[in-house]
């Protein structure tokens, strides 16, 4: 009797920690109705949490706790935009602009490297320039 006492009780535990794990997991995937800066995890809007943990305890899914909220406030309610048409922008747009600044830094180093800087490239040039020095400082005093 312990035995099956015991297994009910580590069922309910365990059936309601998959429960909170799915309230978090669904209010991290939220935006905030109320200042729109941020998730319903990190705002705490009381109303959504209530209203999550209700749709949670009827046993709802997290697509379908995302498609109501989806329906009710748009796809800018989603804190992650889906991977769909134009919303793919959204993820290839950082690894293209990073992918184009590293190729840009790496052709300016090279091409640096190619063409030396003006006084700089011969030994000749700077005793040249020394030699005019010297003689225009000869000639002020």
């Amino acid at each position: 009797m312990k035995r099956i006492l015991f297994t009910y009780i580590l069922m309910g535990i365990l059936w309601a920690q998959e429960k909170n794990e799915l309230i978090i997991d669904v209010e991290q995937s939220l935006m905030a109705t109320c200042c729109w800066s941020g998730t319903v995890y990190d705002h705490g809007n009381k109303e959504m949490e209530l209203n999550i943990a209700a749709m949670v305890g009827d046993g709802k899914t997290k697509a379908e706790i995302l498609d109501y909220y989806t329906e009710q406030y748009g796809e800018r309610v989603l804190a992650v935009p889906k991977a769909e048409g134009f919303n793919i922008f959204a993820w290839i747009a950082p690894i293209f602009i990073f992918g184009l600044g590293i190729t840009i830094i790496f052709l300016y180093m090279k091409s640096s490297k190619d063409n030396p800087k003006p006084g700089s490239s011969h030994q000749d040039d700077a005793i040249a320039y020394s030699d005019e020095i010297e003689r225009e400082l000869k000639e002020l005093d």
